[in-house]
């Protein structure tokens, strides 16, 4: 297949935007595959701050980034993506070049929890503020279960309400495939 799936193209638009001495943000760390893809590609000198509710998702990142050797540039919050720009410190809002979130639950984990719109709403609003001009946002969104598509459809008319003058807003998706494929939301604001 020549058409980039929606992981490689997830990635393909990170690396458009985020580069050594970048700061980035994984939004929901799940089992730490963004994080370490993202602290790649910081590389020494940049950081990426990763955020999460479940306890498990943190230690299973943290192991991971252990892994690689990469730990020493990430700070992982045990706390809701909504709590984005409290978190990060003021010096640092306005650098931030890329962020990512996979939304629906941990792959592994407790299927009852999943992110839901409001609080992934407040995060990209959020960001949208503190990210540099140019910065690209990716939202990887599964909506193969019932609170997914709640979710999918608040996040579509948020997205599609966004001011054309301040964000490009991008949707990447397979639309004949069976069993609702997930599907990216890239915004990249301006």
């Amino acid at each position: 297949m020549k058409l980039q799936g929606i992981l490689p193209f997830a990635r393909t638009l990170l690396t458009n935007a985020v580069g050594p001495g970048d700061i980035a943000i994984d939004a929901t760390v799940g089992n730490g595959h963004d994080t370490v893809f993202l602290a790649n590609l910081v590389g020494e000198n940049g950081h990426v701050f990763g955020f999460d509710i479940q306890e498990a998702a943190i230690a299973n990142t943290m192991t991971r980034l252990q892994e690689h050797g990469l730990s020493h540039q990430v700070t992982l919050f045990h706390k809701g993506h909504e709590k984005i720009a409290e978190s990060i410190q003021a010096s640092m809002h306005g650098q931030i070049k890329g962020a990512i979130f996979n939304l629906g639950y941990l792959p592994g984990g407790n299927k009852a929890i999943v992110t839901q719109p409001n609080t992934t709403i407040a995060a990209i609003e959020q960001l949208l503020e503190i990210l540099a001009q140019e910065g690209i946002l990716v939202l990887v969104i599964y909506h193969g279960h019932p609170e997914g598509v709640v979710e999918k459809e608040e996040l579509l008319s948020y997205v599609k309400q966004l001011e054309q003058k301040k964000a490009h807003v991008l949707q990447y998706q397979f639309i004949n495939q069976e069993n609702a494929p997930p599907f990216i939301i890239a915004i990249e604001k301006r």
